[in-house]
């Protein structure tokens, strides 16, 4: 079983190492160590599309940790050029469905239950197999049909397996080159199993499809699923049937009678609030994740990787809008390294200008009428490039609004997205402003008002009586010199030892011209000695050297960070 493991760890490694060489040889990676918001799709080679379709089915080959790879780095316009985030965005992730019996074993594992004694009607071919788990339609003992999503056996022990070869491999790669040092990868496969982990567990889809639900009520012409809880557990999700056909597959027929405006526009306001009001917003809106019901309603289906927002990020994000908007490229590089990580490398001055460059290219655009999605992938794209990193959410963010584009035309080919950005744009600003004037913030920015009223009259007196008594003290966190004085003494030491010891070994070579009757093998026994004590000097200040450096690189790993 130990061997099993170990060869199966080795294949991952191995695997992983090929996909790194192949296309660490490739035009993409000339593409990577040139400028990339200057190596557009036209600075690559013809065959570049192709080779991001070999890429996108190597992914598929290696399985399901790599398809969900392929699919995040679809989002990550930083890193890839188009025609690599084109294929990847249309990586499949279908597989061969796995058998029923072992459906059987897991749902009554699961459930506690025999699955014919939960469900009246079980369907032993799958709707849809993919590579985390497949779904099958049934039915409740109370009539209710619904549709049951089952983990895939084993797929929680290979996943593991495989990051656990990813984050070894993006450690290496963040230690030992630039590229890693540039877009931290090991902070990426961080997130990446967050986000796989949270994917693998049927209880946070869950919770997503109630929440997301309960955001979407009052849009009526869009369907979340609701789950049933009863039967429902972190391997198995029991979620309401939706009758449909995929947005991707409707007929030309079907869209002559369909309203597809209307849906696209509701879509459009729906997606808008979820990000700048709700804070959580369905990450994948892909056509294929889309349903049409027979009704002419759009069910969003899929709610395992869903993005969050934080608060602070979706007031970031209004004013990187109206920033880019007005033209002013300086306000808007400031939120970016407001909200960003500068690397080492980062040139503050090079971020500014080609900000102001992208920011000039969007000077004719509205707020309302302003490509959210390309615009936000396009900051994390000069970001990158200038050694600033943003969060991954702004690069997830980007490829739901550029996806709503596509589900848009899929719809309604006639209709402007960014028209429908611009009926709806008021009417989020004042949802967003309703919801901070709720009684709970404003009861907990009366208590923040209470107390610094409190406080304020005695921090006034204590300074002014700090001032009165000549007690004023200004503390500068500065250089130690007694520390200072220190090293230039250590260094001075070592500089005088050296000096010994070189001159120790000129003198002892000199000597040994000189015949003595006093030798060591066959050599002027005083010349020796003085050739061993400056050796074993030498030997001792090295030691000393390497032990205190040690000591040194200790003490900064250990150092709060």
């Amino acid at each position: 079983m130990t061997l099993s493991l170990e060869t199966d760890q080795l294949r991952r490694y191995k695997d992983v190492a090929r996909l790194l060489f192949k296309y660490g040889r490739s035009d993409l990676a000339d593409w990577a160590r040139h400028d990339p918001i200057l190596a557009d799709a036209e600075a690559l080679p013809a065959e570049a599309a192709a080779e991001g379709e070999e890429l996108a089915d190597d992914l598929e080959a290696m399985g399901p940790t790599f398809i969900k790879l392929g699919q995040v780095l679809s989002t990550r316009s930083d890193l890839l050029p188009p025609p690599y985030l084109e294929a990847l965005s249309r990586l499949q992730d279908r597989v061969e469905p796995f058998a029923y019996e072992e459906v059987e074993r897991i749902v009554s594992e699961e459930l506690g239950v025999r699955l014919s004694k939960a469900f009246s009607r079980f369907d032993a071919e799958p709707l849809a197999s993919a590579s985390l788990g497949q779904v099958h339609r049934a039915a409740l003992r109370d009539g209710r049909e619904v549709a049951v999503k089952v983990q895939r056996p084993g797929i929680r022990a290979q996943i593991a397996g495989d990051l656990e070869a990813l984050e070894r491999i993006a450690d290496l790669l963040d230690r030992h080159t630039e590229a890693g040092r540039t877009f931290g990868f090991e902070q990426m496969v961080e997130e990446f199993r967050k986000s796989l982990l949270e994917e693998l567990d049927y209880r946070r889809e869950a919770h997503n499809l109630r929440t997301v639900g309960a955001n979407l009520e009052r849009f009526d012409r869009l369907v979340v699923p609701r789950p049933v809880a009863d039967y429902s557990s972190s391997r198995v999700l029991t979620m309401e049937f939706v009758a449909g056909g995929k947005l991707d597959e409707i007929s030309p027929l079907v869209r002559l009678e369909l309203d597809g405006a209307a849906l696209a526009d509701q879509l459009f306001e729906a997606y808008l609030s979820q990000i700048l009001v709700d804070g959580l917003f369905h990450a994948d809106p892909h056509p294929g994740n889309l349903l049409l019901t027979p009704d002419r309603r759009l069910a969003l289906l899929d709610l395992g990787m869903v993005g969050h927002v934080a608060p602070h990020l979706q007031e970031s994000l209004l004013k990187l809008l109206l920033a880019v908007a007005e033209g002013k490229g300086d306000d808007a590089a400031d939120l970016l390294l407001a909200f960003g990580e500068r690397l080492e490398r980062s040139d503050d001055t090079r971020f500014r200008r080609e900000v102001a460059d992208l920011v000039m290219r969007h000077r004719e655009t509205t707020v309302e009428r302003i490509e959210v999605g390309r615009v936000v992938l396009e900051m994390a794209r000069v970001a990158a490039t200038a050694g600033v990193r943003v969060p991954p959410e702004m690069t997830l963010l980007g490829k739901a609004l550029l996806n709503l584009d596509h589900v848009g035309r899929a719809l309604a080919p006639e209709l402007d997205p960014n028209a429908a950005i611009r009926r709806h744009a008021g009417d989020i600003f004042s949802r967003r402003m309703t919801r901070s004037l709720s009684p709970a913030s404003l009861f907990s920015s009366l208590m923040e008002a209470k107390e610094f009223a409190e406080a304020l009259p005695g921090r006034i007196n204590k300074i002014l009586t700090t001032l009165a008594n000549n007690d004023l003290r200004l503390r500068v966190d500065a250089v130690d010199e007694i520390e200072l004085v220190k090293a230039f003494q250590k260094v001075a030491n070592r500089i005088t030892v050296g000096l010994v010891l070189a001159a120790l070994i000129v003198g002892a070579a000199l000597m040994m011209s000189v015949p003595t009757e006093f030798t060591l093998a066959g050599y002027p026994g005083f010349a020796m000695i003085c050739f061993l004590a400056a050796a074993a000097g030498g030997v001792a200040l090295v030691w000393d050297i390497l032990m205190h450096d040690r000591r040194s690189r200790a003490g900064r790993d250990r150092r709060p960070r």
